[in-house]
């Protein structure tokens, strides 16, 4: 798979990309994770990507221009069902783990970073596959959220992780029959067995695989109703005391 990041401040991309799964999956091209200069497409002296905003206003925006001409010179035969752009917005729909299980399907993503006071809106309207938000929040910039999805998205391609598994006994994974868990991941613990008075639950250090997910699945769900509830209200698959999986 291959992710495009477009940007005005492509060196951001030197330490969230270079440590970790992702800077090694890159490494041994299991993903490529391509930097562009949004700049790269201006043509004044200044390199002028923004500009005041019609209507009056505080703030700069992005002109569709430059982001218009690298969109199509990064995909120039853009396939709608294997290549995506998305606008990273503080107004898209929230990003979650989903939206990464519909992207890693992909073979490229490219991403566009806001700055500013925000982009032209003809990007989002005949530019952009789609608009994502990785929270109720503002940032200064799109950097930081496409550093995040990329990094969500990479580790469910296969070989990323060392195991597997790993992304698939998580919080908000997916269920065997493919729909969303809808719960936080179990509690773990390691060694040592007895921390400053504190011990681990007793059935983890038992053996009894079967009960061992058993408790799991319960002490999932505690934790659920303890940190989130507002998973367990949103009508999402929960478990049941026994650990059985249904519908909210």
């Amino acid at each position: 798979m291959i992710f495009h990041v477009l940007s005005i401040f492509p060196e951001f991309f030197q330490g969230p990309f270079g440590h970790g799964v992702v800077a090694r999956a890159d490494k041994s091209g299991l993903l490529q994770i391509k930097i562009h200069d949004l700049r790269t497409w201006t043509y004044d002296f200044h390199r002028t990507v923004d500009d005041r905003p019609f209507g009056g206003g505080e703030g700069m925006v992005l002109k569709p221009q430059p982001l218009f001409e690298a969109v199509e010179a990064i995909l120039p035969n853009r396939n709608p069902e294997k290549q995506k752009v998305a606008l990273l917005s503080a107004q898209g729909p929230v990003f979650h783990q989903g939206t990464a299980r519909r992207f890693v399907e992909l073979d490229e993503l490219l991403l566009i970073c806001g700055r500013y006071e925000g982009v032209d809106e003809r990007v989002s309207e005949h530019l952009a596959d789609e608009e994502i938000s990785i929270g109720d929040f503002v940032l200064s910039g799109g950097e930081l959220a496409a550093a995040v999805v990329v990094d969500a998205v990479a580790r469910l391609i296969p070989g990323v992780l060392g195991n597997e598994e790993s992304s698939r006994q998580e919080s908000f994974s997916a269920l065997e029959d493919g729909e969303e868990s809808g719960i936080l991941d179990c509690p773990h613990y390691t060694r040592p067995a007895t921390f400053r008075g504190w011990s681990v639950p007793e059935v983890l250090l038992g053996g009894n695989h079967a009960e061992i997910r058993k408790w799991r699945r319960q002490a999932a769900l505690e934790k659920t109703k303890r940190l989130r509830p507002d998973l367990l209200s949103s009508g999402a698959a929960v478990l049941d005391p026994d650990g059985v999986v249904k519908k909210g």
